[in-house]
C-alpha cells in the first residue's frame, strides 16, 4: 500500500500513513502537501482530479506528548522489526516472545520481535539455544519522538530524504 509522510505545521516528520488516510486530510483542508509523487500518479473522481502526494503537511501544530517508554503493540512492534522476520529475515506475520512466556518470559520490548509463520510454529515455546538460532538483531525498546518512522530512510520515497535527516541539536 502507497505510504504519504505526515509533517507537523513546523515541518518535522510525525509518521507515515496510508495514501487513503492522506487523501482524507486534504480534502477535509487539514493538511497541504508538500511534495508530489515523483512518478506523476493522479486520483481522479467524478468531479475533481489531483496528483498524488508523497509528502504533507498539517496547517495546525499538533503536539506530541512526551513518553519515557513507547507502549508495546503489535502495530509497534512490526514497525520496530520493519515487518520482517527476526530470525530468517522473510516478511512477518506474527509476533514471538524469544524466551516463551510459558518458561517465564515477559512480554516486553526486548523479548519480542516480529516473526513469520513458519519460524514461529517451528519455534513454539523453545529457547534459541536448543534449536541453535541465533536473532538477525538485539529486539530494543524504540526510542524518541519519531520512532514510528524507522524504516522509513529505506522504505520511503526519496523526496522524504531531507525530512527524515537527523538534527542538528
Amino acid at each position: 500500500m502507497r505510504q504519504v509522510l505526515l509533517l507537523n505545521a513546523t515541518y518535522e516528520p510525525l509518521t507515515t500513513l496510508s495514501l487513503h488516510r492522506a487523501v482524507v486530510l486534504l480534502l477535509r483542508e487539514k493538511a497541504d502537501v508538500v511534495h508530489h509523487d515523483g512518478c506523476g500518479a493522479v486520483l481522479r473522481s467524478a468531479t475533481c482530479t489531483f496528483d498524488v502526494p508523497s509528502v504533507i503537511r498539517l496547517r495546525r501544530y499538533v503536539r506530541i506528548p512526551y513518553r519515557s517508554r513507547i507502549p508495546l503493540t503489535r502495530a509497534a512492534l512490526m514497525r520496530r522489526d520493519n515487518f520482517r522476520c527476526a530470525y530468517c529475515g522473510q516478511r512477518a506475520e506474527t509476533i514471538d516472545h524469544v524466551v516463551p512466556r510459558s518458561k517465564g518470559g515477559p512480554h516486553t520490548w526486548e523479548n519480542c520481535v516480529a516473526s513469520c509463520m513458519p519460524c514461529n510454529h517451528y519455534k513454539a515455546d523453545k529457547l534459541l539455544e536448543e534449536l541453535g538460532w541465533t536473532l538477525r538483531a538485539t529486539p530494543v525498546a524504540p526510542r524518541g519522538m519519531h520512532w514510528r518512522l524507522i524504516g522509513a530512510q529505506l522504505d520511503g520515497d526519496p523526496q522524504w530524504a531531507p525530512y527524515l535527516a537527523k538534527p542538528a541539536a
